[in-house]
């Protein structure tokens, strides 16, 4: 719905300038600890990787697939996990269940890709939203990994706000340079661009961390179930979205293929702790 108002590299910068700026505003009025030197470069590059490339990449995609299709892409991002931390030295190693849940996994995704593949080749919508989205995981995995390993002293909601305002400020580049693509203002995209700001990021971040401390790791993760079926009974909803047999069974096998290597995954280092600022965060919040 906002990128009906706003072009997509427009709506990141617009977005994160905003949550990023409030956030730290609160921040500085709670006095907060903030980062400074290397503490806050690491933080603001790892968080342009996370959000730019995560949430950037969605943005873009979704002008050419819809919004519920784009979710259920994104319901790839635990395998990106998964790998990226094995290819990584000290990482947790991939082992027979864990593969056979990628698997799975893959299963499902293909039955989501490949009928549209074959009919429209690989110029085809679908394939490219695809495979853009693939490389959103991609950036949000590493990103990840790296924020993990990054040792801050600043309050988790600190350091949300530092990577949403570096991105948001990253972006502003592209936006101010691609002219030719103006925003068409509208109460109507506003309004959305401004519930992304609150409950997508500013709310939804909060939210995050807090059960991040107070709950179970296996029982905040259930956001990569609940995200991607609200994002498909709302793209239907709003937009009357095409949602058939095929794609509610290949999002079943997908979470059966999550289910498999949340459940047979070996468990984090123990010396690597999620650090304050997991941008696990963003996660599949901006789906909707």
């Amino acid at each position: 719905m906002a990128l009906e108002t706003f072009p997509p590299a427009t709506l990141v910068s617009y977005r994160y300038i905003l949550s990023g700026g409030v956030l730290l505003a609160a921040s500085f009025f709670a006095k907060s600890h903030f980062p400074s030197g290397k503490e806050l470069l690491g933080t603001a590059v790892f968080g342009v990787i996370i959000i730019g490339m995560g949430n950037g990449c969605l943005a873009f995609a979704e002008l050419i697939i819809p919004s519920g299709l784009a979710a259920l892409f994104i319901t790839t991002s635990p395998f990106w996990m998964v790998g990226m931390e094995a290819l990584v030295p000290g990482g947790d190693r991939l082992h027979g269940p864990t593969i056979a849940g990628m698997l799975v996994g893959l299963g499902g995704t293909l039955l989501l890709v490949a009928p549209s593949a074959v009919h429209n080749g690989l110029n085809g919508p679908v394939l490219k939203g695809f495979l853009m989205l693939q490389l959103g995981c991609c950036g949000w995995a590493i990103g990840s990994i790296l924020q993990r390993r990054h040792t801050t002293k600043a309050h988790p909601v600190v350091s949300g706000a530092v990577q949403q305002l570096a991105t948001g400020l990253v972006y502003l580049v592209p936006a101010l340079a691609l002219k030719s693509e103006p925003v068409h203002w509208n109460a109507r995209g506003v309004g959305a661009m401004l519930y992304l700001v609150t409950f997508g990021s500013i709310v939804g971040y909060s939210a995050y961390i807090y059960a991040l401390n107070s709950l179970p790791v296996s029982v905040v993760s259930l956001y990569n179930y609940v995200n991607p079926i609200i994002a498909v009974l709302l793209g239907w909803l709003f937009y009357r979205e095409h949602v058939g047999w095929r794609e509610f069974f290949a999002m079943a096998v997908i979470f059966a293929g999550v289910t498999l290597v949340k459940r047979y995954g070996s468990r984090p280092p123990k010396e690597l702790k999620p650090s304050a600022a997991d941008p696990a965060v963003e996660a599949r919040h901006t789906t909707v």
